[in-house]
């Protein structure tokens, strides 16, 4: 006899006035900020007397709270099932799973690089059909200055953690100006791009991944032929890896990039 779990989950029979009343809960989450009951109401698209029943009960458990100007804003029951939620997020295991799809989707050689104890070190490599054969493996830490997941992470992260990654490397413990032009043009961007630099005729793409407070945890980069990633080619590939990357980072509970 098989059970409702085993039944697809278009087939399962909800609840349907729980789904109506998060309508409510999402309208919330997505504006930020507490709200009056006929604003709240119309961004989730019901009047304001079908939509108070639903915000006195969610009130009751704690999912939404009144403050003394009578609006509505997420409550402490709210809180603390997002907070669990973002404990349990692993960004590397989400992330995996999108870097085999992006390689599939481009073509190119995929990679997550995470900020390891020697700097910028790649955890996750998918390769595409005809992959280019350059030395990107897991465990491997990339150059802070010469490569794209590098640079973004030295345009992200605090200036003594770069210092230190340079010291790693056995390099100048110093931005050079033309590198700090750089950076900075990345920070503004939010995006990171080399060509040629570790090795001739290859190109390399970076775009962050940040958490829940803002903080960037990985690097989503793609490495392909410089000649495939220039033109038409190389913003649509810039794009899709974008793209991934605020999605990502969405789901790390960044609210920016939701």
């Amino acid at each position: 006899m098989s059970s409702p779990r085993d039944a697809p989950a278009a087939a399962q029979r909800g609840i349907q006035s729980i789904e109506v009343g998060g309508a409510l809960l999402k309208a919330l989450a997505h504006h930020g900020r507490p709200l009056p009951l006929k604003d709240l109401a119309a961004r989730a698209g019901m009047a304001p007397a079908k939509a108070h029943p639903y915000l006195v009960s969610f009130g009751k458990i704690g999912l939404i709270e009144r403050d003394a100007s009578g609006r509505y804003g997420l409550g402490p029951l709210a809180m603390q099932l997002g907070l669990i939620s973002l404990q349990a997020l692993d960004p590397v295991a989400l992330g995996s799973p999108l870097v085999e799809q992006l390689a599939a989707e481009l073509g190119h050689t995929t990679a997550l690089a995470v900020w390891g104890n020697h700097g910028a070190t790649i955890v996750r490599v998918a390769e595409a059909i005809a992959p280019v054969h350059v030395s990107v493996r897991h465990g491997t830490v990339m150059s802070l200055r010469a490569t794209a997941s590098g640079r973004l992470f030295a345009a992200h992260l605090p200036r003594a953690q770069v210092m230190a990654a340079l010291r790693a490397e056995g390099e100048p413990t110093r931005i050079e100006p033309e590198l700090a032009t750089e950076l900075e043009r990345i920070r503004g961007a939010g995006f990171a791009r080399v060509q040629g630099l570790a090795l001739p005729g290859v190109s390399a793409m970076a775009a962050p991944v940040f958490d829940s407070s803002g903080a960037m945890v990985l690097a989503l980069t793609v490495i392909g032929p410089s000649a495939q990633l220039e033109g038409h080619a190389g913003r649509h590939a810039a794009q899709l890896l974008a793209e991934a990357a605020r999605g990502l980072s969405a789901q790390l509970g960044c609210r920016e990039a939701a």
